[in-house]
């Protein structure tokens, strides 16, 4: 994706974004607030009935239920997926912002980067205990993990090429043509480790 660069020398230096890059941060951010969303309601409902199943609760293996009553569900004190309302929507905004042709500072960039790392981390940390502890699944948790690896990689691949964050110069030539490599790789890491990790399963 080609971002558009620096702005005028006489002002503060600015930088916009690819129509590309905004329209993936719109869907991006609309697709991991859907799941946010209907996560939080469903939780509602489970909060208030114990007995609630959730609808993407498909098998043993494949279970929002479980994966909503666990401890790691609400590590902060609070549901998870409410940080998600929060966070996904704000993506949005960047998003719909840049479409209107708006243009940032550079600490605004590095700001969302920030963001989008802690999100890719957070997901990290919430795949290895859906898989290794808590032994279940969640689909729209998987919405958004995906969602959020997407806009990580874009978005530091923007800064990286408009010089924001350092690099040598082929990694900039190589995020100019391949971005789509590294969250592929990263998603097709984190498929091959749910397919691993109940294989049995899969194939009975």
């Amino acid at each position: 994706m080609t971002t558009t660069g620096a702005g005028a020398e006489t002002g503060p230096r600015t930088f916009g974004g690819s129509r590309a890059l905004a329209l993936l941060l719109v869907i991006t951010g609309a697709a991991g607030l859907l799941a946010a969303w209907v996560i939080t309601i469903d939780k509602f409902k489970l909060l208030e009935d114990p007995n609630f199943t959730p609808g993407c609760s498909l098998n043993p293996i494949v279970s929002c239920g479980n994966i909503m009553k666990s401890d790691q569900a609400a590590v902060f004190g609070f549901p998870n997926p409410m940080l998600g309302l929060v966070a996904y929507g704000m993506v949005v905004c960047v998003g719909m912002s840049l479409l209107a042709g708006a243009r940032f500072r550079p600490w605004y960039w590095l700001t969302l980067n920030a963001g989008t790392l802690f999100g890719v981390v957070f997901c990290a940390w919430l795949t290895y205990q859906s898989l290794y502890n808590i032994n279940s699944l969640c689909l729209w948790c998987c919405l958004a993990w995906v969602a959020t690896i997407f806009m990580f990689w874009y978005v530091t691949s923007h800064n990286v090429r408009q010089g924001l964050l350092p690099a040598p110069a082929w990694l900039r030539g190589f995020l100019d043509e391949f971005t789509w490599v590294l969250p592929v790789l990263h998603v097709g890491i984190i498929g091959m480790l749910i397919l691993t990790r109940w294989w049995d399963f899969w194939t009975s």
